[in-house]
């Protein structure tokens, strides 16, 4: 039976990839948590916390109700539109959620005295890297209206923590990717946008290649160079965050990823290799606004969040993935053999 008296964690976005695997580290140090999400994108058998909110962030009355009904510590912001392409065609739409959506969190937080909030930025706010590796005093410059609206919103939580005395911490995360080691919950994106996922879909035979945007890059192989982080690495550096937040002593910003890059090519090959797959490839010219090189300068957030990436190479990362695929394709289809000979 829910306890009203504990405090809570409040994860918005809870059903998705990441905030699902952060609920998990979240219960693994002994937190209660509510998960809040629309189900618009998210999956709610991802969400292994006993409370489940179906509802939108744009909807400032059920965000009222929800921090009047459970006794809210803090929040863990997720809740976001994420798909760049799609935010240069719809930009009204990443606006109105990423932005609007966010202010409500905000509002209704400050209502009832919440003033703690980790916030689940990204990358794209650096835009066209002038330095590699990027640390967080690289200019942000983002060039398409998602990395804008991670940057607005970052600027917010600057301005209310000056006014209302909001503790918040903005983690500019890289690649996310793999799944959870214990094989409970994983990346399932639909479309998927992916690399690593889209790899794997083409070594499965759910796609029938993979296509490399750019071969020409001043890069080791000319194809593009990407930070990849594992989920489960991340979802402790959101936990390690919260934890230096409540102790006094965390910074407003923290890149995370493993400082390493590796190319679109290298990430075929290690799938070709850890699959045992062949896997077609069509190469296509270069994509606008694709950089060459993204990597983070990961050394602030392990020096003051005691946070180290335990996956620091490609394979652990890829093969969770891989093993997640599998036995999430299964058990869709035993699922859907089910469902029919009902």
């Amino acid at each position: 039976m829910l306890n009203m008296n504990q405090e809570h964690i409040l994860v918005t976005g809870g059903a998705g990839y990441i905030g699902s695997h952060t609920i998990k580290q979240l219960l693994a140090r002994g937190r209660n948590v509510v998960a809040l999400d629309n189900l618009s994108a998210g999956h709610r058998e991802m969400v292994l916390c006993d409370e489940l909110v179906v509802a939108d962030i744009t909807d400032v009355d059920v965000l009222r109700q929800v921090f009047s009904r459970y006794r809210i510590g803090a929040v863990m912001h997720f809740a976001a539109h994420t798909a760049v392409g799609e935010s240069v065609e719809v930009p009204e739409k990443y606006y109105r959620n990423n932005i609007v959506g966010s202010l409500n969190l905000l509002r209704a937080m400050l209502e009832r005295d919440v003033r703690t909030i980790i916030f689940s930025s990204s990358a794209a706010v650096y835009g066209e890297p002038r330095d590699v590796p990027i640390s967080e005093d690289h200019p942000t410059q983002p060039v398409n209206p998602y990395g804008r609206s991670k940057l607005m919103f970052e600027k917010m939580l600057y301005d209310c923590g000056d006014a209302y005395a909001l503790r918040h911490v903005s983690l500019r995360y890289f690649n996310a990717a793999g799944s959870d080691e214990e094989g409970e919950i994983g990346e399932r994106h639909d479309p998927e946008s992916h690399l690593i996922p889209i790899v794997l879909e083409a070594a499965a035979g759910l796609r029938p290649h993979i296509e490399i945007y750019g071969t020409d890059y001043p890069t080791e192989d000319g194809t593009g160079v990407r930070d990849y982080i594992h989920v489960d690495d991340l979802a402790r550096a959101h936990v390690a965050a919260l934890e230096a937040v409540e102790d006094g002593y965390a910074a407003p910003i923290y890149n995370l990823g493993i400082g390493r890059g590796y190319t679109v090519r290298q990430v075929i090959e290690t799938c070709r290799l850890l699959t045992g797959r062949e896997i077609p490839v069509v190469e296509g010219p270069r994509r606008p606004g694709d950089p060459p090189a993204l990597v983070a300068d990961p050394s602030r957030a392990m020096r003051e969040l005691d946070w180290q990436p335990r996956c620091t190479t490609l394979e652990p990362i890829i093969r969770s993935a891989w093993r997640w695929m599998q036995a999430d394709r299964l058990a869709r289809s035993d699922l859907e053999r089910g469902l029919h000979s009902e």
